[in-house]
């Protein structure tokens, strides 16, 4: 397993990234305290042009974090698609941290657990039609009490789940994508 500091961020935002199609224009349309959101003018291979909208978020993290015997989750309601999801503890990469840093601070803040040993098993780009935004899935174990601190939007309930019952478990309505896709990275990597 790798320490916190083993990873450092490796991509870059999509908005410093190279393109491949000349940009002709881009426009912020709206910026608001999550994300911000616009549209590139693109000029397409046959030379026709095109506005591609974006909203562009802050990288954040997925954790997977195994007790040994069961995998932390937390229960929260979610206001923007009004539903309760079971989820695995998550958060914004705040600026100059690494993913496996923002997953014992995320982890230790909606938690209270944190953890000995960390481990960056993926970073991806989510939703690449109408999003810029990275995630990196970190998994976490030898869990100590620490200090549960959930910011001031945060209402949730953490849940234990056995190893063998995690993924069947998040497969269950209403599943959702961070989740889903951070226990099979877990489990593909034979950490489930």
């Amino acid at each position: 397993m790798s320490t916190p500091d083993d990873d450092a961020r490796s991509s870059r935002s999509a908005a410093d990234r190279d393109p491949e199609w000349p940009i002709e224009e881009s426009v912020t349309e709206y910026e608001t305290g999550w994300y911000d959101g616009g549209y590139d003018l693109v000029e397409q291979p046959d030379g026709s042009q095109k506005r591609y909208y974006w909203a562009d978020l802050p990288p954040a993290v997925v954790v997977v974090a195994s007790t040994g015997e069961s995998i932390l989750f937390v229960e929260q309601y979610r206001p923007a698609i009004r539903e309760t999801h079971l989820e695995l503890p998550a958060g914004i990469v705040e600026d100059g941290e690494s993913y496996t840093n923002a997953a014992a601070r995320e982890l230790e803040e909606e938690t209270g657990f944190r953890p000995t040993s960390l481990a960056l098993l993926q970073e991806y780009c989510v939703a690449t039609g109408v999003l810029r935004h990275d995630r990196g899935v970190v998994y976490a174990e030898g869990l100590e009490l620490g200090e549960r601190e959930l910011d001031n939007n945060e209402f949730l309930e953490v849940v234990t789940v056995s190893i063998e019952d995690a993924l069947e478990r998040a497969r269950e309505h209403p599943a959702n994508d961070s989740t889903l896709s951070a226990l099979l990275l877990a489990r593909e990597d034979g950490l489930l």
